[in-house]
C-alpha cells in the first residue's frame, strides 16, 4: 500500500488543509494522522477487510483539491431530476463542495437546516459541537484515521425538536474532474426528539476518470424521532468508494438504512448501529447487482445496548461476470439487554462460476429472554423455477432476468417512500435487462 505518499502529503501540506479547513475538523486532525501512521490502510491480513480489493486502488496517484478550489458551474443546470414523483427538495455535492439552490433553500419548512459543515460550524456551534466525533473516533479503522487526516467540510442536516418534514430530502453527489481525483467528508445528521425526515442520498459520475470517495457519516436520532436513509450508487466501474455510516439511537426511536448498489467499482460499505435507548427499532438492510469486475463489500456492526429493542438486517448480492461479494455482520447482544429482538439474513445469487461471494453472519448473545436468529445462503437461480417459467413461454433470459428482479424486490419493499420505492423497482429492472439507468430520468450537464 501506498501509506508512505499521503503521509508526506500531509507532512507538507498540513497546515494548509487546517487553513482550508470547517475548524472543528482540526480538533482530532494531528491524532488521527498519528493513528493512520501506526495503521495504516488495512490489508488482507485484516479479518475485516480480507476479501477487499479497496486498499489496492490507493496505489494510483489521485489529485486531492487541499486548496478547495471551487468549480465553475451553472448551479441548478448542473443537475435536474426528473423524479418529479418524489417530490424532494434538492440539494447537491460536486465532489466535496455542498450547495443548496435557493430556490430549494426556501422550500425547507421553519425546525430544517440542511446546508455544509462550515455553515453549520458558524451558525449552530453547540450542536456541532455536541455531536461532530462523538460516534467516529471510536472507530479502529485505517480508512476512518485516513479521512480524518485529510478531510476539511461535509454537509449537516438538522431537524430540530417535534419538526415533521412531509416532503423528502434529496441529496446528489457528483463526481467530475479532468484527472483522478480523491475527495473526503466527514457530515453529521441530527434529528430530535419528536422529529420525522426522510433523506435520499444519489451518486453519480459525470468524467470517465479515476475517482476514490472517502465518506465518514454520524446520524443521530433522539427520543421518538424517526429517519430514513436511503443512499442509491450509481457511480462507474473507475470510481472506488468508502462509506463508514455511524448511527445513534435513543428510546422509541425509529430508523430505516437502505443502501442501493446498482453501478459502481469496488465499494466498502460500513454501517455501525447503536440502540441506546428501550425500544428503539432499526431496519437495517441493502442491495447490489454485480458484474463484469465490480466489487461490494458490506460490513456491519448492531449493538444492542439496552432491553426492549429490535433490529432487523437483510442484505442480498446477485452476482455475475467475475464480481466478486463480500458480506461480514455482527450482532452484540450486551448484558442487560433483556427482550432483544434482532434478526440477520444474507441472502446471495451467483449466475456465474466465476463470480465469488464470501460471507460472515456473526451473533453475540449476553442478555437472557432475547429472540435472535442469523442466517445465510448463496446459490444459484432455481432450475425448476427456470424450467417452470420457460414451459409457460418465456426465453430464457427472461426468465432468469424475471427471477433476479424477484430475488431483489424484499429489499426494496423496505422503503418507506412509495414514490422511491416504484422508482428502484424500474432501476433493478432497467439495471438486469442492460438499458440506461442514472436513475432512469436524471440528466446531468
Amino acid at each position: 500500500m501506498n501509506e508512505q505518499a499521503y503521509i508526506h502529503l500531509y507532512n507538507e501540506f498540513s497546515q494548509e488543509i487546517r487553513d482550508n479547513s470547517v475548524a472543528i475538523l482540526n480538533r482530532g486532525r494531528d491524532e488521527a494522522f498519528e493513528q493512520f501512521q501506526k495503521q495504516g490502510f488495512p490489508s488482507k491480513k485484516d479479518e475485516a477487510y480480507q476479501y477487499c480489493n479497496l486498499p489496492e486502488k490507493l496505489s494510483g496517484e489521485y489529485g486531492v483539491n487541499i486548496k478547495r478550489l471551487q468549480f465553475q458551474l451553472e448551479r441548478e443546470d448542473i443537475f435536474r431530476c426528473n423524479i418529479l414523483s418524489i417530490n424532494s427538495i434538492l440539494a447537491y455535492t460536486i465532489n466535496d463542495n455542498f450547495y443548496i439552490p435557493e430556490n430549494q433553500k426556501s422550500k425547507l419548512p421553519d425546525g430544517v437546516i440542511f446546508c455544509s459543515l462550515a455553515e453549520a460550524e458558524k451558525n449552530y456551534p453547540e450542536i456541532v459541537q455536541k455531536y461532530l466525533f462523538r460516534q467516529s473516533q471510536k472507530a479502529d479503522d485505517g480508512f476512518v484515521s485516513f479521512n480524518s487526516t485529510f478531510v476539511q467540510n461535509g454537509y449537516f442536516l438538522y431537524i430540530q425538536k417535534d419538526t415533521r418534514l412531509e416532503k423528502p430530502l434529496q441529496l446528489i453527489n457528483i463526481l467530475r474532474a479532468a484527472t483522478a481525483l480523491m475527495t473526503f467528508s466527514h457530515n453529521l445528521i441530527v434529528v430530535e426528539s419528536g422529529a420525522a425526515a426522510k433523506l435520499l442520498i444519489c451518486g453519480h459520475v459525470v468524467d470517465n476518470v479515476e475517482f476514490f470517495s472517502s465518506h465518514v457519516t454520524e446520524i443521530f436520532v433522539e427520543e421518538n424521532a424517526i429517519f430514513d436513509y436511503y443512499d442509491l450508487e450509481e457511480s462507474s466501474n473507475k470510481t472506488a468508494r468508502h462509506s463508514a455510516l455511524f448511527t445513534e439511537q435513543a428510546a422509541d426511536s425509529n430508523v430505516i438504512i437502505n443502501g442501493v448498489t446498482l453501478t459502481n467499482g469496488i465499494s466498502r460499505n460500513d454501517y455501525h448501529i447503536n440502540l441506546n435507548g428501550d425500544r428503539a427499532e432499526t431496519v437495517l438492510c441493502g442491495m447490489a447487482i454485480q458484474d463484469t469486475e465490480q466489487q461490494v463489500d458490506t460490513f456491519t456492526h448492531i449493538t444492542h445496548s439496552v432491553p426492549h429493542c429490535k433490529s432487523l438486517e437483510l442484505f442480498k448480492n446477485v452476482l455475475s461476470g467475475n464480481s466478486l461479494g463480500a458480506f461480514s455482520g455482527r450482532i452484540l447482544v450486551a448484558e442487560g439487554a433483556d427482550k432483544t429482538e434482532a434478526y440477520q439474513t444474507n441472502r446471495n445469487m451467483c449466475l456465474t462460476r466465476e463470480a465469488r461471494m464470501y460471507s460472515k453472519p456473526q451473533l453475540e448473545i449476553y442478555a437472557d429472554d432475547v429472540k435472535c436468529s442469523h442466517g445465510m445462503t448463496t446459490g444459484q437461480l432455481d432450475e425448476q423455477a427456470l424450467f417452470y417459467m420457460q414451459s409457460r413461454g418465456l426465453s430464457s433470459n427472461e426468465a432468469k432476468t424475471l427471477l433476479s428482479i424477484a430475488f431483489t424486490s424484499d429489499v426494496i419493499e423496505k422503503v418507506r417512500l412509495e414514490s422511491l420505492k416504484d422508482r428502484l423497482h424500474l432501476l433493478v429492472d432497467k439495471r438486469f435487462r442492460g438499458e440506461p439507468m442514472l436513475c432512469a430520468n436524471c440528466e446531468v450537464s
